[in-house]
């Protein structure tokens, strides 16, 4: 009997299976954007400034963050200008920056898009809590090496947060602590973007396995 073949390195078929996840998550984000009146690249713009609030973000960090280049980011910047979803403003350190911030439309398209209820969101439902926990874990790791070796910005995660103290408690199930809060909690609430994050200095990094 003909044996099969060996299999690829298993680093190459855990990218295959997360190919096949983010397949799922850019179905969502068409069938999102569709229901928004946008495009993905535009639904992604006016998420990611919704989470920096009254913040916002500038152009060069809109392109950073979503792997695009400038021109596209401002391309699409100013369609979402024109369908009133956001408007720019002057910095507040320096008035001649221009800071994207989304409108109260713009918020409601968000929610209109509905991609808490997509496939991705599904799929993860799918899996027990324990499962869904050791996941987000792993996930973070993989964020975290991304980000220090400069393949993507910094992401607003409790793992690069100043106010993030990992098992600062005995208690198994909220054993790390959040010092803005002043408050215990555990692995599964970790966030992946926090709006309150300050970045740790650059020899702070945060363990996430206990010992």
């Amino acid at each position: 009997m003909k044996r099969p073949n060996a299999p690829l390195p298993l680093n190459h078929r855990i990218r295959e299976a997360l190919s096949r996840v983010g397949m799922a998550m850019r179905l969502d984000e068409w069938a999102g954007a569709r229901a928004a009146g946008l495009n993905p690249t535009q639904l992604a713009i006016l998420g990611l400034v919704e989470g920096r609030g009254s913040q916002g973000l500038g152009v060069k960090e809109i392109a950073a963050h979503l792997g695009v280049t400038q021109p596209t980011a401002t391309d699409s910047i100013a369609a979402l200008e024109r369908k009133g979803l956001i408007e720019k403003q002057p910095g507040m350190a320096d008035r001649r920056a221009v800071r994207v911030v989304p409108t109260a439309e713009g918020r409601a398209a968000l929610v209109g898009a509905g991609l808490e209820q997509g496939l991705a969101e599904r799929a993860v439902g799918a899996l027990d809590t324990d499962e869904q926990e050791a996941l987000l874990l792993t996930l973070v790791k993989m964020i975290r090496h991304l980000q220090e070796t400069g393949g993507i910005p910094i992401q607003r995660m409790c793992v690069t947060c100043r106010h993030f103290e990992p098992f600062a408690h005995a208690d198994a199930t909220r054993p790390h602590h959040c010092t803005l809060v002043d408050a215990a909690f555990g692995q599964r609430e970790l966030r992946i973007d926090c709006r309150d994050h300050i970045q740790a200095g650059a020899d702070s990094r945060k363990i996430l396995q206990a010992g």
